[in-house]
């Protein structure tokens, strides 16, 4: 705080000042000292003003810009075959260097969507004239409604003209691409012409067998490092403002002794629509996510639509049976029976609300091809002594892992891990309750955080895995932002400025209720920027997005069951 704040307030009597003014005031000072782009500096791109678009993300936009570029060469009859980019957020398409001038004048007679930029390039993404050009970028530059997201060149898709070549021997000349790809830029004219899925293309996109593109049998099978098996999600939820769970978790603390106030701290249980903007994240950043699972104490969130077959609500009580006490509000506890998540994929991501995905990612990140998942450990330590009264609830779990770990494997635990998605495999999880069953079923009986937890899907889980030769250590871009800290509404604008991590995380451990409410404005205004595109998910009323909870069902729901 002290260093960001002196940067940006250098005199020490402007940085006190600030330190001292209500948090709405310093969310004003941080979009001024941070430069958050407003509307009119986010709608145009190279010249080209953006068409707004409600219902747009970068799954859509993929699949809009190489369908424009495609519809155009299908009408003029120009032959072409999609290849794999080495950009997974963009898509190629390869058409002979001899129809270049051809396609050139496609693109600039031809009606153009609204929006649409035509960018004529060099093999090293430099611009360069129509005539020497062996790339030409085009997109569709489409904007939200607020004009505050962009989706343009990132997604594009590009055109290469690609060379015949004859050589002596050959059975038949080769199509040599002018830059390198993932596959090969080497193809035998004769090689058959094949069909394929985005995901062929793309481990961004889906792997949903339609809508299937014109490519080469060359580029059909899928290579050694891609993941070919479904990724779920698995998040855990409360809403915390809910009169009748509060009610629940009042008489409950009536007989519990739970012990640290952080187990049981307003601001744990506080909504402030994190979830809404977390599975937004997976639709914009993640859309080759399979299915997503929402575990609730028979909760529904006021803007989820039900009928979405995207998305299964999933009660406690499907998942703890005749083990644990129920009504729980013990997060270690609800995640230790994860994997008795009806129709759960062996390899899932498991998120708390409060984890945000930031910019694209892949199935890769976080699994293997070979099924191996990935961990990602903290620069945190854990404390080397044994539980004390003082230690929080997290850190007594930590140690009560590291107990079993070193007891099991002779493994000595001594690192956290970071606040991110979690890859785990399923059978992981039913193992650890099959041979830890005292210890598995101790932690779902206690209703709060209790000295006997384990966290078994954030920590035991990956060292589990890890020492059975399941999971392997891995890195990924992250940051953390504490809402309770003066310095958070700086690092909200200049996330939503730069939007460069893989993931952040939004969390307050222990602020006070005064706060709560401006907390709540301050994280939707900003999300609301980084996330204005709605998800399919989301009802069209937009009451429950603002935070609105009188709607929300006083009785419990009935649970569609949907085939992922």
């Amino acid at each position: 705080m002290k260093q960001i704040v002196k940067r940006l307030l250098p005199r020490p009597a402007l940085r006190a000042a600030a330190c001292r003014l209500p948090l709405r005031q310093r969310v004003r000072i941080a979009k001024l000292l941070v430069g958050v782009p407003n509307r009119s500096s986010r709608v145009r791109s190279h010249g080209v003003p953006a068409v707004a678009i409600a219902g747009a993300s970068p799954a859509t936009a993929w699949h809009g810009n190489l369908q424009i570029v495609l519809g155009l060469l299908e009408d003029a009859g120009l032959d072409y075959f999609c290849v794999p980019h080495t950009d997974p957020r963009c898509s190629a398409v390869a058409v002979g260097v001899e129809h270049r001038a051809a396609v050139l004048r496609l693109l600039r007679t031809q009606p153009a969507a609204p929006g649409m930029v035509v960018r004529t390039m060099d093999t090293g993404g430099r611009r360069t004239s129509p005539q020497r050009c062996r790339v030409v970028q085009v997109y569709q530059a489409v904007t939200s409604p607020e004009g505050n997201a962009l989706l343009d060149g990132a997604y594009a898709c590009e055109i290469e003209f690609w060379d015949t070549v004859k050589g002596p021997g050959w059975d038949a000349p080769r199509l040599v691409g002018p830059r390198n790809h993932r596959v090969g830029t080497v193809v035998s004219v004769d090689t058959p012409v094949e069909y394929v899925p985005a995901g062929r293309l793309s481990q961004f996109m889906p792997t949903a067998p339609e809508p299937r593109f014109r490519s080469r049998a060359v580029y059909a099978e899928p290579g050694p490092n891609d993941v070919r098996f479904p990724v779920d999600v698995v998040y855990t939820w409360v809403d915390g403002d809910d009169p009748a769970w509060q009610a629940r978790k009042s008489k409950a603390m009536g007989t519990d002794d739970s012990f640290n106030g952080l187990a049981t701290n307003a601001s744990r249980f506080t909504s402030r629509d994190e979830l809404l903007y977390s599975m937004r994240s997976l639709h914009a950043f993640a859309p080759w996510v399979n299915h997503i699972y929402l575990v609730t104490d028979d909760q529904v969130p006021s803007w989820l639509d039900l009928s979405s077959n995207r998305v299964t609500l999933v009660s406690h009580r499907e998942i703890f049976g005749d083990v644990g006490v129920l009504p729980t509000f013990n997060s270690h506890a609800i995640e230790s029976r994860l994997h008795r998540v009806p129709g759960l994929s062996e390899h899932f991501l498991y998120f708390n609300d409060d984890m945000i995905l930031g910019r694209p990612v892949l199935p890769g990140q976080f699994f293997f091809a070979n099924g191996v998942a990935k961990f990602f450990p903290s620069s945190s330590l854990v404390d080397l002594n044994p539980p004390a009264p003082a230690d929080h609830p997290v850190d007594v779990a930590a140690k009560n892992n590291r107990r079993l770990i070193q007891a099991r494997f002779g493994t000595q635990v001594y690192q956290k891990m970071r606040h991110v998605p979690y890859p785990l495999l399923r059978t992981v999880l039913e193992e650890i309750e099959t041979e830890m069953r005292e210890e598995s079923h101790a932690t779902a009986s206690h209703q709060f955080r209790d000295r006997g937890d384990l966290s078994i899907p954030s920590s035991l889980a990956h060292y589990w895995a890890h020492s059975t030769g399941r999971s392997v250590p891995g890195g990924i871009a992250h940051v953390y932002i504490d809402l309770g800290r003066l310095v958070a509404p700086v690092m909200l604008a200049r996330l939503v400025r730069q939007r460069n991590t893989d993931v952040f995380c939004l969390n307050d451990t222990n602020s006070q209720v005064a706060d709560l409410d401006e907390q709540a404005q301050m994280v939707r205004e900003f999300m609301d920027a980084y996330f204005p595109f709605k998800a399919p998910w989301e009802l069209a009323d937009a009451a429950g997005r603002m935070g609105l909870t009188q709607q929300r069902r006083d009785t419990t729901p009935t649970h569609p069951k949907v085939t992922a």
